[in-house]
């Protein structure tokens, strides 16, 4: 594979309902899609990074850059032979794990199309998980009485798993009250996004009461010890998200009893291979994983579930269905959530999905395509930031 062409789409998709997590509230889903072009075959992705520096340090704007001035031009200097060696292309650039995903899982995708495969079958996942179980992520609501009707919406519909979005303020509550309306065998999880502090802990253990599968990331992103003394603490599984950007991450985790669960996210974790092996690593320990989201399109939730065929990826994931968050979504057919709970893995080449070219239209904020030598940009300073001002380059 040598790439030839790159597009460029900035897209925005109205939310069919605003979701609030302790972070903050969305009501549009903005994101990046890229499209890698080589020998007349695509392969697409789509970047998790957010408008702001809120769940990670990065953001539409750091990813464009680290693209335009460093990814890209060690991706595309020399053709591709192995989707596993991708990541060397960038060794020695820090950081940046959610633009190194999009590019890398566009490489993957491109590789399945090439060859006429499944994603899947590249990755290594298991021929008999054709059907992902999935459940539903519910964000912080106005009232408990319309948590109530969510969830008991969610549970009608047939998901396998409830979770909610928690903060200060909003927990205890909010779980006795869902775990009253859903019964004692509705499988639920409450996930924090980094809410909480280590002197919180006698809060958190309240919510040992109510039997959650796990409590998720309910301390600081870069904050192994205090997770660590919490786990102890609690009765209640302890499963990390933010924290863990790695596979040498995930290694200190279990070793130091931090947690009992990743929540793994190859957006998040900068792709695939780094994906990969952290779930080699929970596996060779005993530890289970699961398949977060984003509130991707239909892009980004068939690179999931494809990455979610993999055999230690044990719990029901947040790869819900397109109506779940969307009118329309990018790709046609939508995702549907099938009557036993789960969502179909895409049978065609790659992620067996294409973004619909109207859709894709009537989305689009932003298009830019870069090929030939602009493939090849170095430096590090934006285009323009400097032209005018005397500075020579």
């Amino acid at each position: 594979m040598q790439i030839e062409l790159i597009d460029l789409d900035f897209v925005e998709l109205p939310l069919k309902a605003p979701f609030e997590t302790s972070m903050g509230r969305e009501s549009v889903k903005s994101a990046w899609l890229v499209t890698l072009w080589a020998e007349g075959i695509p392969g697409y992705a789509e970047c998790v990074a957010d408008a702001h520096p809120f769940y990670t340090e990065e953001t539409h704007a750091t990813v464009y850059y680290a693209w335009k001035n460093d990814l890209v031009p060690r991706l595309a200097a020399q053709p591709i032979g192995d989707p596993e060696t991708v990541s060397t292309r960038w060794t020695g650039v820090r950081g940046h794990r959610m633009a190194k995903a999009a590019l890398e899982m566009a490489v993957w995708d491109w590789f399945g199309r090439a060859r006429g495969i499944p994603l899947w079958r590249l990755l290594g996942g298991d021929p008999g998980r054709r059907q992902i179980p999935v459940g539903v992520s519910i964000g912080i609501q106005p009232s408990l009485e319309a948590l109530k009707d969510l969830a008991i919406q969610y549970q009608a519909e047939g998901y396998q798993r409830i979770k909610i979005k928690i903060k200060p303020g909003w927990d205890v509550l909010p779980v006795k009250t869902l775990r009253e309306a859903l019964g004692a065998s509705m499988p639920m999880m409450a996930d924090a996004n980094s809410a909480y502090r280590p002197d919180d802990a006698e809060d958190l253990a309240r919510l040992d009461d109510f039997r959650l599968m796990m409590l998720e990331q309910p301390l600081a992103y870069d904050d192994l010890v205090d997770h660590q003394q919490l786990a102890r603490r609690l009765r209640t599984p302890i499963c990390l998200d933010e924290s863990i950007r790695s596979a040498e991450d995930a290694r200190r985790a279990f070793q130091m009893g931090a947690c009992s669960v990743i929540n793994i996210k190859p957006g998040r974790v900068g792709g695939y291979q780094e994906a990969k092996r952290i779930h080699d690593i929970a596996m060779e320990r005993g530890y289970g994983v699961w398949c977060g989201g984003m509130l991707e399109t239909g892009i980004g939730r068939a690179h999931n579930l494809h990455l979610s065929t993999l055999p230690n990826f044990r719990w029901p994931g947040d790869t819900s269905a397109s109506d779940r968050y969307f009118v329309e979504d990018l790709v046609d057919p939508p995702f549907q959530l099938n009557p036993d709970g789960t969502l179909s893995v895409p049978e065609g080449p790659g992620i067996g999905v294409y973004p619909d070219p109207d859709r894709l239209r009537r989305f689009r904020r932003y298009h830019e395509t870069w090929r030939g030598q602009t493939l090849r940009i170095s430096g590090g300073i934006p285009d323009d930031l400097f032209r005018g001002r005397g500075v020579q380059r």
